[in-house]
């Protein structure tokens, strides 16, 4: 306990030099997210192979893939409007916009079942064929990633209802350069959710326009 006074100094001098890259938090969070990068890259690399060797045609994706892309899209604004309103000291429109985002990450994911059940009735399953297995898998893996964000997401509107209800104590919570580097990680991390779905959306078109106009 007697170190702590030193922590808080040190994580608020980072943050007014605008520097965290060597900050603990932050570098496990850049090594997720590479490591996420790259295994998306490869998976999406195996099933361009897999599919040009087995000659399958790509997977048409349902509609809701983009209206997915447009929640997310919204999501990730939320979060943004979150942080603007955590630096203002705003502290019912922090606490609206934390609520916002979780809305929708839950209205995502219910989105993202009822496009699987769209595939299910076309009758494509995971075991249909290569192409559907990846396609399946990689939305699946991405899924699995919003959902493991959602508690993070929680603990953050928790921690908001519960120092948020006194002038000293709210004035201590947006006063704490700890949790404002944790709101600054959380959003990084709900960006990079957000442009990983972009990027496989227009990956899976991408492939579909690619076979029709260069069949075979």
């Amino acid at each position: 306990m007697k170190d702590r006074p030193h922590e808080l100094p040190n994580i608020a001098e980072a943050e007014q030099d605008g520097d965290f890259s060597f900050h603990p938090r932050n570098v496990v969070l850049t090594l997720l997210l590479f490591s996420l990068t790259m295994l998306f890259l490869a998976m999406s690399a195996a099933f361009v192979y897999t599919r040009i060797q087995s000659d399958l045609p790509p997977i048409k994706l349902p509609v809701l893939f983009i209206i997915n892309t447009a929640i997310l899209i919204a999501g990730s604004y939320t979060m943004i409007l979150a942080k603007r309103a955590y630096l203002a000291d705003d502290t019912q429109r922090y606490i609206k916009m934390l609520w916002y985002t979780m809305g929708l990450s839950v209205f995502f994911l219910g989105m993202q079942c009822i496009a699987w059940y769209l595939l299910f009735n076309q009758q494509i399953y995971i075991t249909s064929d290569n192409s559907a297995g990846y396609l399946y898998v990689i939305s699946g893996l991405h899924f699995a990633h919003v959902i493991g964000g959602i508690p993070f997401l929680g603990y953050f509107l928790y921690q908001a209802r519960k120092y948020m209800k006194e002038p000293v104590s709210v004035l201590v919570y947006f006063s704490d350069p700890s949790k404002r580097l944790n709101l600054r990680l959380l959003t990084m991390y709900w960006h990079f959710l957000d442009a990983l779905w972009i990027y496989l959306v227009l990956f899976f078109f991408v492939n579909q326009l690619i076979w029709q106009f260069f069949p075979g």
